[in-house]
């Protein structure tokens, strides 16, 4: 179980080290929302952290994974969320948004910038691959966390009922 929780703090690493490539080599600029899903992406990867220095017991790996699971869901609707108004751009209004001032007024967007401070338009299409643009990768990438975190839980279900009494 040690090994998942590196893989999906690995993962989590990479896909935040790609922002960074997007934003500071490519020159896109984050959105709130973007900034949302880069905080749950973070959530994840400490928690998996956390688990994975720890080495955990059967419920302690039940414990991290609930976390997991929660963060990927959060960060799953952001995503969702994202995917839809760059569909429909017409059901929101350009401008400083209070998501955008309350995320850059968090002591984390003072503390690192780059990496949290949103000053991109949430409707813009800069980036897709397969004609599929970031948010909707993204909510791929939650999905799969959010699986493999239900799979840890699962997996302790399956030994819980399987002990002797």
């Amino acid at each position: 179980m040690r090994l998942i929780f590196l893989l999906i703090f690995l993962s989590c690493i990479s896909l935040l080290g790609y922002a960074q490539y997007l934003q500071h080599v490519q020159g896109l600029l984050p959105c709130p929302l973007c900034v949302a899903q880069r905080v749950a992406y973070w959530l994840i990867g400490v928690t998996a952290l956390i688990a994975f220095l720890h080495s955990p017991s059967l419920a302690g790996s039940r414990f991290y994974s609930i976390f997991i699971m929660l963060f990927a869901f959060v960060g799953g609707i952001v995503a969702i969320r994202h995917a839809w108004l760059i569909r429909y751009p017409e059901s929101f209004e350009c401008g400083i948004s209070p998501e955008e001032a309350f995320l850059n007024a968090l002591p984390i967007a003072e503390w690192w910038p780059g990496m949290f401070e949103a000053n991109g338009d949430c409707a813009d299409i800069d980036w897709n691959f397969l004609s599929l643009t970031i948010p909707d990768w993204s909510f791929f990438a939650f999905i799969a966390f959010f699986l493999i975190a239900f799979f840890l839980i699962s997996k302790y279900r399956k030994n819980l009922n399987n002990k002797p009494i």
